[in-house]
């Protein structure tokens, strides 16, 4: 054999040798194409029998004699030789190889008979580039469309494999006849389904590596269909022209995952006309028919000037009228006619006489009785004050003295007081005590004392939540108050305190959207801070000698109320209790809503969950109904309630000039990486307890409030909502291309279910040096409303300005009992129902006083109330609970006559001038 030693490798062996008895050799096992991984060398292996020797060819040259690795052996079976050869190829020497064929290799085997050549291996280096050749592409697809998407993959060798995954999961077309990933790559879905919506990525691998395409997420959506028409409403004019409606929703189907809402109206109104009732009234009477028998004469009319039509009222008085028809002169029983009748009138006026004294008798025995009672029952109270409440909440110290006798405008005056009364007020008064000499002789609304000193001092420190407990002092008689009364009282205030302070230490963070407190016969009020959602319990609605402890809560979690089609839910899901408590007067809740209040646009329900969980509609807002009550005002619904549970309030847009509103905040904060700045805008629902879960989620992730929030009028037209960041400093900040504007479906923010809407924007600012940040973000609807919020901030904690999170920061008092929950104090609070309740022929009524607070509807629920006055200054203390306005009650007290506009009557009095008019700037 021709030597391969040293480093002559041009001598080439002999392609055969001289014939030798024996076989020529049989390759047992061939070089295999092979492919170089990174640095790593191949090895090529050949075996061969029988074989005298073995050496490899290279691109057409022997491979030297010293890479070879060879191994020997016997064939058992045969007993011939069998060798195998190994070597080794390097990266080097395939990237120095420039033929126009690929690096192969090929062995050679030797033996007595002759020589074999092995096939030809072909060595490559292996790779696979990092970016595909084609990316695929998000897609939204109607339903039972066609979806394609395609995929090229990197460039690579091996060439390699492709794979599909639906949202981090492989797709195998073998299991879904709807789905073909063979042709070339692509992904093809031949009808598309709503459970095809996803995020789908493209998978290369081959030996070297794998690599990912870019996401592509498809939406498959379903555009809304109209239901039909409902039947047409009844006329809501009783009488004349009124309207009538029908209605439509957009649930056949229902719009899905951004698909397009219904065009048209979902509600239609037409005219209507209904027949007024017409009340009868009495033709002229007939002429007097001709003397009869009887001395008398005739004379009748008939209904008929109009006869009563449509469910009208008929004629009042007698259809015939008679008289004696000859002046007297007639003969019966052989007197004269006009004898008889006199003996017969002076019979009939002695029997009135004497029955007309009988009764003013009686009627002055019971009166008498009926004073002597009433007087030995108050005989035990000494004082003039019924409660020790304040009259705005801010009246924070009494000094009580027992009245002077022989006062008869007070209201026991049996006592032997003191000759002076004192008392001293915190806050600004405004109900005055009346002189009216029309009322003297009634119940007098405010029984003026003639020697009360009263000072009137700020009240601004009140309004903030500081206020103080009522002290009483004074020299007290024995029988001033009933000892068990007295006891119950002191017995549930401490109580009381003792609940507060142990649920306030039991508060966290996302607990604090829930309040109890132990709640007696004085009542009290429950506030969930910072929510607008509060509970009003009206004195005496709890039996007296009981006690209940009683809870407020809001519901965190998604509310299981879904509404249906294009319903919104206006308001937190808001649950009281415990269920089994009746109380004997209506309670107040007050829920905060998001709509631009108009009965035009919105049809607003009150629903209540039952204990099955099934929701059921309690009322509509604008319903007549002696059942409960809703006043909607702004920006919260106050309900009268007999019952507790878990409420809520659903609005039925009825035409697309509704309004949801929502609040627009911006918050900010540093990232890990210190050059940017995450800019996060929420569209949240127009309510504070939406603000406030932002709030803790934004404390949670250390962002910063960086502009008070706007209020954005969101129509229920269809059209989407976009928010973008404008006016970023070029040579300061940058951020990432067509990131700067994101648009949000109108169905995702419209049927939100109140989950706030949560854009981000990543802003990098060019050097640390850069510590402000100056830009605009805009929120709009198309075609609708905008807002611009002007962002000029520090991105430093320590140099950043804070802004308020809540204009009433209610926190500090989640629960108040007794007088010092009401604004109004108990004794006058009496005064005025003793008043208003009684019915009064000049109409100064609890209905007046129902008009001069503003409530105009419904007013048939209060009629069926024990006090409707009572119920009407519950309503006014929840409408009223943070400004206290007893400046309007007192005016419109005013207005009805029951007050008198002279302060003089109040001795003495001190206004401190520069504390009242700092109280009235901060809004008291």
């Amino acid at each position: 054999f021709p030597s391969l030693s040293g480093n002559d490798n041009s001598e080439a062996l002999p392609e055969s040798i001289p014939s030798a008895p024996g076989t020529l050799p049989h390759f047992m096992e061939e070089p295999d194409d092979a492919y170089i991984i990174k640095s790593n060398p191949i090895v090529l292996r050949c075996k061969a029998m029988p074989a005298m020797q073995i050496f490899f060819k290279c691109n057409g040259e022997w491979v030297h004699q010293n890479e070879h690795v060879s191994e020997e052996s016997m064939d058992e079976t045969t007993g011939l030789k069998v060798r195998e050869v190994f070597i080794n190829v390097t990266r080097q020497q395939v990237e120095d190889f420039h033929g126009p064929e690929d690096y192969w290799c090929q062995c050679v085997a030797w033996s007595h008979l002759g020589t074999s050549k092995s096939r030809k291996a072909s060595v490559r280096i292996a790779y696979l580039r990092k970016n595909f050749e084609q990316d695929p592409q998000g897609k939204e697809v109607p339903i039972e469309g066609m979806i394609v998407l395609h995929c090229r993959p990197p460039e690579g060798v091996p060439a390699a494999e492709v794979e599909w995954l639906k949202n981090e999961e492989p797709i195998d077309s073998n299991l879904d006849e709807n789905i073909d990933t063979r042709a070339d790559h692509n992904l093809i879905i031949r009808q598309a389904r709503l459970s095809d919506s996803g995020n789908y990525t493209c998978m290369a691998a081959n030996i070297v590596a794998k690599r990912r395409s870019m996401s592509a997420t498809v939406v498959v959506y379903v555009n809304g269909g109209w239901s039909s028409w409902t039947e047409w409403s009844n006329c809501n004019a009783r009488c004349g022209r009124g309207w009538q409606k029908r209605s439509r929703t957009c649930t056949n189907p229902a719009p899905l995952n951004g698909g397009a809402f219904c065009e048209g109206m979902s509600v239609q109104k037409i005219t209507c006309t209904s027949l007024c009732p017409v009340d009868g009234n009495w033709e002229v009477w007939s002429e007097w028919s001709v003397c009869s028998p009887e001395c008398e004469h005739l004379r009748v009319r008939e209904c008929i000037a109009p006869p009563p039509r449509n469910g009208g009222k008929y004629c009042e008085g007698l259809s015939q009228e008679s008289e004696n028809c000859t002046e007297g002169l007639c003969i019966q029983d052989k007197k004269p006619l006009h004898e008889i009748k006199s003996q017969n009138i002076e019979t009939a006026s002695d029997i009135a006489l004497y029955s007309g004294l009988g009764a003013a008798v009686i009627a002055v025995a019971v009166l008498v009785v009926g004073v002597t009672l009433y007087r030995r029952s108050q005989s035990e109270y000494g004082v003039d004050v019924i409660d020790s409440s304040a009259l705005t909440g801010g009246f924070q110290t009494f000094n009580f003295k027992t009245v002077r006798q022989g006062n008869s405008l007070l209201l026991n005056s049996s006592l032997q007081p003191d000759l002076t009364v004192s008392r001293t007020y915190s806050g600004p008064i405004c109900l005055q005590d009346p002189m009216d000499k029309e009322l003297m002789t009634e119940s007098s609304l405010f029984n003026p004392l003639s020697d009360i000193k009263v000072k009137v001092q700020s009240s601004f420190m009140v309004s903030l939540g500081v206020t103080e407990r009522a002290e009483y002092h004074g020299k007290g008689h024995s029988g001033t108050f009933p000892h068990g009364n007295s006891r119950a009282f002191g017995t549930m205030q401490a109580r009381n305190k003792a609940t507060y302070i142990q649920n306030l230490s039991s508060i966290s963070t996302r607990s604090e959207l829930k309040t109890t407190a132990i709640f007696g016969h004085l009542g009290g009020r429950l506030v969930v801070p910072n929510t607008g959602v509060s509970l009003l319990i009206p004195h005496g609605a709890i039996p007296e000698e009981s006690s209940w402890e009683i809870y407020l809560a809001i519901t965190q979690k998604e509310s299981s109320l879904q509404p249906e089609g294009t319903d919104v839910l206006l308001g937190p899901e808001v649950t009281c209790g415990p269920s089994e408590l009746a109380l004997s007067t209506p309670f107040a809740l007050t829920i905060p809503h998001c709509a631009e209040v108009n009965s035009e646009h919105w049809n607003i329900h009150l629903k209540k969950r039952s204990q099955q969980g099934k929701w059921e509609e309690v009322m509509s807002v604008e319903e007549e109904t002696t059942s409960c009550y809703c006043l909607l005002d702004p920006y919260a619904c106050h309900i009268l309630l007999n019952s507790f549970g878990t409420y809520a309030l659903i609005g039925e847009p009825i035409s697309d000039c509704a309004v949801r509103q929502l609040k627009v905040a911006v918050f900010g904060c540093l990232s890990c990486n210190s050059l940017d700045y995450n800019l996060r805008v929420y569209c949240m629902d127009n309510t504070p307890c939406a603000f406030q879960e932002v709030v803790l989620d934004e404390r949670l992730q250390g962002g910063q409030l960086l502009e008070e929030p706007k209020l954005l009028h969101f129509q229920g037209n269809t059209f989407s909502l976009q928010i973008s960041v404008l006016d970023i400093p070029p040579f300061l900040w940058r951020i990432k291309p067509f990131t700067a504007c994101q648009e949000v479906p109108f169905s995702r923010v419209w049927c939100s279910s109140q989950k706030p809407l949560h854009c981000a924007f990543s802003l990098e600012r060019y050097t640390p040096a850069t510590t402000q940040l100056s830009c605009k973000i805009c929120v709009r609807q198309v075609k609708g409303h905008e807002q611009i919020l002007q962002i000029q901030t520090s991105i430093l904690e320590n140099e950043r300005e804070t802004i308020a999170f809540f204009a009433h920061d209610d926190s500090n008092f989640p629960a108040q009992m007794g007088p010092k929950a009401f604004k109004i104090p108990y004794s006058i609070r009496q005064r005025i129902c003793a008043t208003f309740d009684t019915p009064n022929a000049k109409g100064k009524d609890w209905q007046m006083l129902a008009q001069k607070t503003s409530i105009n509807r419904n007013l048939s629920y209060f009629a069926t109330q024990s006090s409707p006055s009572a119920v009407i200054l519950d309503l006014w203390e929840a409408r009223h609970q943070h400004d206290g306005d007893l400046d309007s009650l007192a005016c419109a007290l005013e207005e009805i006559g029951r007050t008198h506009s002279k302060i003089s009557d109040i001795t003495e009095t001190e206004i401190e001038e520069p504390d009242f008019n700092y109280s009235r700037q901060n809004g008291l």
